[in-house]
């Protein structure tokens, strides 16, 4: 029987002791009854009309009070999950997807520490496309419409494994580095490798952001997880979502000259809370500040994350439900990202991430540079200092704690050398280099001198590994590959389980590129010493003003 007839069958009078022909006798109001689909009560239920006041109408209306308001919260809250799911649906249609790397190499991904925690590796990327009305009227000429957008911006993010810190790098927009070959997800286009150095900004024109991802995979070696790129009016709009920044100039600037260049940023001498197309003007001004170069808009770009993070941490924005709406409306129109990043879901979950460290173990900074005429290069060994930080998961601003020595033999009995298969690569190949022919081979046949009889070369293609490498599969082989390195004079730090080979693999780097013993001095650096300390940022610092450059003040 449905919902009704055991409805009605609970309130028949009969049940209740009495008729219907009694309902009359004592004054009771049948009218309240009528159209209810319940029957009037029984004589043992009901009162006279002068005591409703102390018992409501009955026991039977409040039931039946109560079963509509029921009744109404369950319409209401099926309505609000429903306009829930549509609204998450309409925040995920906004999202606009891209392949993370369409380049021919992959970086290896990091080991997991102890505890089984990976860092996080983001490149933050901004266009200056001005194929859209928005982004035309916010920047650039209209000869520019219909240009390949360049990657004016890229920064590197990365998340410490164990959350506790945030390293920032930014490299310039004029670096000078040969570009990978990339192919466009979109109609298969080919842009093959180039044979001299081109500013990597122009990456992003080879096929889209993956071409930028897999620049920084092959100039760094650093495995990058996510991208996420905004262009102009992407900028403006997060800008006002998120609220006024605060930022500094050290005297009154006015960003544009006689030749009419500059950003038209006008700000007076001290501090002032910037949003929406003033935000976006501070982040692209270089003629004004300091020395006019990339390099000063970079620290500029720097002191305005950090001022956000700074803000968001310390006002409640996004506890209001419509600032948080507001915010998810407009960040999910603003970004486009990798695919990996492609519901509202995946990126809340990464917002959560990113706010883990406190912003004073939060450090920006920039690629160690130097000038090539006009344009800049990586400065060899300061850069690859850096990257070999963040590969290995080191804090730029020296305040990990002290971890367990990664020099510890393994518990892990080796084989019999003998019974060792080994697969030597060759990763000498760097950004501005060739790899070393037959190194593979060289110590391959090294190893077989030493009694590693199954040591091989590997026939792939050469790879980018700034320091030698032992990677082992699985904890059964670490004793294996420990034995290995040891015997060549590897550093067992530089021994590491990885799921991104099948036996024990030696991937033989960029510092080792003669000799048969490895170079007691590689990876012995203090590599924070590259760190320029006038272009480095801590995140709490809240003191620092972009200095103005002579020319541009009023």
């Amino acid at each position: 029987m449905g919902r009704s007839g055991v409805r009605g069958e609970r309130s028949r009078p009969s049940d209740r002791g009495g008729t219907a022909a009694h309902a009359g006798d004592l004054g009771w109001d049948e009218s309240l009854y009528q159209d209810t689909g319940d029957a009037a009560p029984g004589p043992d239920e009901r009162r006279p009309r002068g005591n409703r006041h102390k018992g409501g109408r009955t026991k039977r209306s409040g039931f039946r009070i109560l079963r509509w308001t029921a009744g109404t919260l369950a319409v209401l809250v099926l309505a609000t999950a429903g306009a829930g799911y549509l609204w998450y649906r309409h925040l995920n249609s906004n999202i606009k997807t891209d392949k993370l790397n369409i380049g021919e190499h992959k970086a290896a991904k990091p080991t997991p520490n102890a505890a089984g925690q990976t860092p996080l590796n983001i490149l933050l990327i901004g266009s200056d496309s001005r194929n859209s009305k928005e982004n035309l009227k916010l920047g650039g000429s209209k000869a520019s419409v219909g240009a390949a957008p360049l990657a004016d911006v890229q920064m590197l993010l990365h998340l410490s494994a164990d959350r506790t810190n945030m390293s920032v790098v930014s490299m310039p927009r004029d670096t000078l580095a040969q570009l990978p070959k990339c192919t466009d997800p979109e109609n298969g286009k080919v842009y093959e490798a180039t044979a001299t150095r081109q500013m990597v900004n122009t990456s992003l024109g080879r096929g889209g952001p993956g071409c930028t991802v897999a620049t920084w995979e092959e100039m760094t070696g650093i495995h990058i997880d996510h991208f996420m790129m905004v262009d102009f009016s992407g900028v403006v709009s997060m800008a006002d979502a998120v609220g006024g920044v605060p930022v500094c100039v050290s005297a009154n600037v006015y960003s544009r000259n006689s030749r009419g260049e500059g950003s038209g940023l006008k700000l007076k001498e001290g501090t002032t809370s910037v949003k929406g197309e003033q935000a976006l003007a501070w982040l692209r001004t270089r003629h004004g500040f300091e020395d006019g170069s990339d390099i000063a808009r970079a620290k500029a770009q720097h002191m305005y994350m950090s001022s956000m993070v700074r803000e968001l941490r310390k006002n409640a924005t996004f506890s209001h439900p419509n600032a948080l709406r507001t915010l998810a409306e407009k960040a999910t129109k603003a970004l486009h990202v990798d695919d990996g990043l492609d519901t509202v879901k995946k990126l809340y979950d990464l917002s959560n991430e990113l706010k883990k460290p406190d912003p004073s173990r939060i450090t920006m900074t920039t690629m160690p540079f130097v000038y090539v005429g006009a344009r800049v290069a990586p400065k060899e060994h300061d850069a690859d200092a850096l990257w070999s930080l963040i590969k290995d998961d080191v804090s730029l601003d020296g305040k990990d704690k002290k971890k367990k020595s990664q020099d510890e033999t393994s518990d892990d009995p080796a084989a019999a050398d003998d019974k060792i298969a080994v697969q030597v690569l060759n990763g000498t190949r760097t950004a501005t280099t060739a790899p070393v022919p037959g190194r593979a081979s060289q110590v391959a046949q090294a190893l077989v001198a030493k009694g590693f009889t199954k040591a091989v070369r590997d026939q792939s293609q050469s790879l980018a590994e700034e320091k030698t490498v032992l990677r082992y599969p699985s904890s059964d082989l670490e004793g294996d590959a420990q034995a290995v390195a040891k015997s060549l004079g590897i550093p067992l730090s530089s021994v590491k389980k990885s799921t991104d080979v099948s036996g024990v693999t030696l991937t033989v780097g960029a510092d080792w590129t003669t000799g048969n013993a490895y170079p007691k001095s590689a990876g012995d650096e203090d590599a924070s010493k590259a760190l320029d300390k006038e272009q480095t940022q801590n995140g709490a610092d809240d003191s620092t003003c972009m200095k103005v450059e002579p020319g541009y003040t009023w």
